[in-house]
């Protein structure tokens, strides 16, 4: 059976668990306007941004989140403490609030915009090079949000909340393009037009299966590499946002949990 602790409570829509070089657990607070540390010993701290953070990443020792209030990327450089805005436009216009971001083994950047929440929205995901420039590898996705890639880093995977699936393609990082894109897996099935859960964020656990938040039905949904249904992870509330694994493996796999405000260990 799972055990479920909670590691922290009274957060205000966390989301974007991420370890940094220390092992300490960071995620972000979307309507706390920050983002959170709890750190090896059990402390925490607060980190005010600003904005709307949404999901955050650790990458040569800084964070990197986006802001969806702010529509840009921001980095919290853990050297000094300053915080950046690194990305805020498309084309000269803004990012259309961005959601998650992953970088490749090569320093590039890809970030989900899915727009606002309402149903027909079209969003879109883009690539941000180590070079500085900034593409489109896919449009026209109902509401574009987590990404992971598979171990390879050759096969890179990406959540459409609202259509109940995950696409999954070759990451082509020579030429910086998502190829060969096929459905990889149907998460949730529903009537149409229900109201219905949509996989959120995603993590690959260190058995090689696929955790996929299910935003709005109370699981992490496992599937196996070849998107096989493996089993459900059930939770004290009701939307899990987003989960990461504790690379040293003490505390198992992490979730952000938004009804209840907490940051769960599941081991």
């Amino acid at each position: 059976m799972d055990q479920i602790r909670v590691l922290a409570d009274g957060l205000r829509f966390p989301e974007g668990p991420t370890f940094d070089d220390a092992g300490n657990l960071w995620c972000v607070e979307q309507k706390g306007e920050g983002l959170f540390c709890r750190y090896t010993n059990g402390d925490t701290k607060r980190v005010k941004t600003g904005g709307q953070p949404n999901s955050l990443i650790c990458n040569r020792g800084d964070l990197w989140f986006c802001d969806s209030g702010q529509n840009s990327i921001r980095c919290l450089r853990t050297a000094t403490g300053a915080i950046e805005t690194v990305i805020k436009e498309l084309s000269g216009q803004p990012l259309n609030m961005p959601n998650d971001l992953i970088f490749d083994d090569q320093n590039n950047l890809i970030i989900t915009c899915p727009g606002p929440s309402e149903p027909g929205q079209q969003g879109y995901v883009v690539v941000y090079s180590s070079t500085g420039s900034i593409d489109v590898i896919a449009e026209g996705l109902l509401y574009p949000n987590g990404l992971v890639f598979y171990p390879d880093n050759q096969t890179l995977l990406i959540a459409e909340t609202h259509q109940q699936r995950i696409w999954g393609g070759y990451w082509d990082i020579a030429d910086l393009s998502w190829e060969n894109i096929t459905v990889w897996a149907t998460v949730v099935d529903a009537p149409p037009g229900a109201a219905i859960p949509g996989p959120d964020g995603m993590t690959i656990g260190a058995d090689g299966n696929l955790y996929v938040a299910v935003f709005g039905a109370g699981i992490i949904r496992v599937f196996s590499p070849d998107g096989a249904f493996v089993r459900d992870i059930q939770l004290p509330g009701q939307n899990p946002s987003n989960c990461a694994y504790d690379p040293s493996g003490e505390l198992g796999l992490i979730v952000t949990e938004t009804e209840n405000g907490q940051l769960l260990s599941i081991r």
